[in-house]
């Protein structure tokens, strides 16, 4: 109810503060109004509120919910039993922020002398794009939503204050006839540049016609178990499209508002990363644990600081430590720094009630140690990397208690958000050739280019954010030691990740597939969710990445897999249409029981495997 109201105030305002259609006709024939700079600028509006709610998306929609409901991370380290309950929401991107400002430049446009029409229909296709990419974020929570009728108050006698409801497969259709028409807009000749205006691809059209075939490829992914040819068809669609497709990383779609933008001002609270998926990542040397998770706080220093007082290590830090022949610490076994440095947590709620896995929910008491009078704790286990949502934070470096202040303070650099990526397209391309699509290219070469692209995209992101160990570990006095531990990509380090048999296509293909879009997703704010309910992945015992049980008192939890939803009341102008919307879809409202946000799916959701299941294909 909450959104609908916001939907209906929004047309209003635009309304109110507009003028009627015969003005709006005048407006538009002219000339003063339809300079060019007014339109750069209306679409510069339009490209900034793709990623403009980071505070309320990270905080609840991800660290809250999606994250800890696909196994990326705990609520914090592991999850409470009550951790499947939805309280406060943080929602998605919200398209009714673009939409009025969107189809007031379309209908400037149109206004427009068919010469100078012609030279401006790259600026519709981008309001096109950056509608389609922001309303999907939304679709997948909720389902069916206002669309086709949303933002029509301004031009409709009677102004339209009840807009109808979609149904998602109605959206979907409607997006890909959308996204069509801009592409041929964003390919046309002799189109008006944005410019610097465009804050993504500096008024280059033909990155936002692939950037439209990416989204191409995201509604395709969602058809895969509602319209398996369909979903084939628009691939092949994408494939021999004379626009291209997404296959560079000149060709990412990184948000970067300005240099003085760093995301929120305040803690997302990211939770500590799972301990299948740390493995999974640590075991295969896969250079993305390092720039997805944050290392844990025992370094040479604090495992020697441990050993002289006395106290014991956590035991999946103890196995790699080397002693020397006096007890002290000699270096790292195994796979050693930074690797080392790495380590998830169980996720479900009944493991914090054995003491076995103490070593994971007592860091607070056991890994506290005192020495000459100065007592200190230490995280064992690695949270997400915070600085992928907010870059304005300061570090302070473990070392032993008393010992030496080492931080890096004022590395504030502006943020660079992954909204779409060539990884993300080559990814798809693999899962859809495995699945039957008509395209070029082998599977597994779609799928290593992904991969390489995936790894690339996220050491670039760690250098510009300035991650705290990209360079060095500044602990260590030892230069090579230093640069050895420190988070950079290294040499030969994605060659030896595609040698890996986890990152062969011959044998449980679709899944491994799966594991890499799952693990390329938890790089950007969307896309996890529909990910881990359209794939059935992680997969429960499976021998590549398992999913781990969830169990509260011996018996398994039921995850949501919508979000709630409020209950509209009849003092809500388009009351009928929203009742209407949500009884189509068969959703009860105003609750947050787990087992009906479970059984209740949104319609691309509904022949999806249930968590855990694996691919149905």
């Amino acid at each position: 109810m909450k959104e609908t109201y916001k939907l209906l105030v929004i047309l209003l305002a635009v309304f109110i503060v507009g003028c009627d259609k015969d003005e709006f006709a005048e407006l538009n024939s002219n000339p003063s109004t339809l300079s060019e700079p007014d339109l750069r600028y209306s679409a510069a509006k339009v490209i900034n509120d793709m990623y403009t709610n980071d505070y309320l998306i990270w905080f609840y929609t991800n660290f809250d919910y999606v994250y800890p409901w696909g196994q990326i991370t705990g609520t914090g380290v592991g999850n409470p039993e009550t951790f499947v309950e939805m309280a406060a929401q943080g929602g998605a991107q919200n398209v009714y922020n673009i939409i009025p400002n969107a189809k007031d430049i379309r209908f400037k446009i149109d206004a427009l002398p068919e010469d100078e029409k012609a030279t401006m229909r790259g600026i519709v296709g981008v309001t096109y794009a950056a509608q389609i990419a922001t309303a999907l974020t939304q679709t997948d929570f909720k389902g069916s939503m206002v669309y086709t009728e949303a933002g029509l108050a301004p031009y409709t006698t009677p102004p339209l204050i009840t807009p109808i409801y979609d149904q998602q497969e109605l959206l979907f259709d409607t997006w890909l006839s959308e996204l069509d028409g801009a592409i041929a807009d964003l390919t046309a000749a002799d189109q008006f540049s944005l410019g610097s205006q465009d804050i993504i691809y500096n008024g280059d059209y033909g990155k936002w016609a692939k950037f439209c075939n990416l989204l191409k490829l995201r509604i395709a992914a969602r058809l895969v178990n509602a319209n398996k040819s369909k979903a084939l068809s628009i691939v092949e669609e994408v494939v021999n499209s004379s626009a291209g497709y997404m296959n560079s990383l000149d060709d990412d779609f990184i948000y970067t508002r300005g240099i003085e933008y760093r995301g929120t001002g305040n803690g997302t609270q990211p939770g500590t990363g799972g301990l299948n998926l740390i493995d999974f990542l640590r075991d295969n040397r896969d250079p993305r644990l390092r720039f997805l998770f944050d290392k844990n706080d025992f370094n040479a220093e604090v495992v020697q600081a441990f050993i002289d007082a006395g106290n014991p290590l956590p035991s999946y830090v103890e196995q790699y430590v080397e002693y020397d022949i006096f007890g002290d610490f000699a270096g790292w076994s195994g796979p050693g720094e930074p690797w080392v440095r790495y380590h998830g947590a169980p996720l479900s709620p009944d493991k914090q009630q054995d003491g076995a896995y103490d070593d994971y929910f007592q860091q607070a008491s056991q890994n506290r140690i005192t020495i000459d009078g100065v007592d200190k704790a230490y995280s064992s286990t690695s949270s997400f990397a915070e600085k992928l949502t907010r870059t304005g934070i300061d570090y302070t470096y473990p070392t032993r208690p008393g010992g030496r202040l080492i931080q890096k303070l004022n590395n504030h650099p502006p943020l660079e958000v992954i909204l779409g990526s060539s990884a993300e397209t080559n990814l798809y391309l693999a899962e859809f050739k495995l699945l039957g699509a008509n395209i070029s290219g082998s599977a597994q070469a779609y799928f290593d280019l992904g991969v390489e692209l995936s790894v690339r995209r996220m050491d670039a992101l760690a250098k510009s954010t300035e991650t705290f160990y990209y360079e060095s570990d500044p602990v260590y006095e030892d230069e090579t030691m230093a640069e050895m531990a420190s988070t950079k990509l290294k040499e030969n380090e994605i060659s030896d990740l595609l040698a890996q048999p986890a990152y062969d296509l011959s044998t449980d293909g679709l899944e491994k597939v799966y594991i890499q879009q799952y693990i390329n997703f938890a790089a950007t704010p969307h896309d996890v969710y529909t990910t881990v309910r359209r794939s059935g992945i992680p997969k429960v015992g499976s021998a590549i990445l398992p999913w781990e049980p969830i169990l509260a008192a011996g018996s398994e939890l039921s995850i949501p897999r919508r979000f709630e939803i409020g209950t509209p009341t009849e003092d809500n102008v388009n009351f009928e249409n929203v009742q209407q919307a949500y009884d189509e879809q068969g959703f009860t409202t105003g609750t947050n029981d787990p087992n009906i946000l479970n059984s209740e799916r949104i319609w691309f959701d509904e022949n999806n495997p249930n968590y855990g299941e694996g691919p149905n294909n």
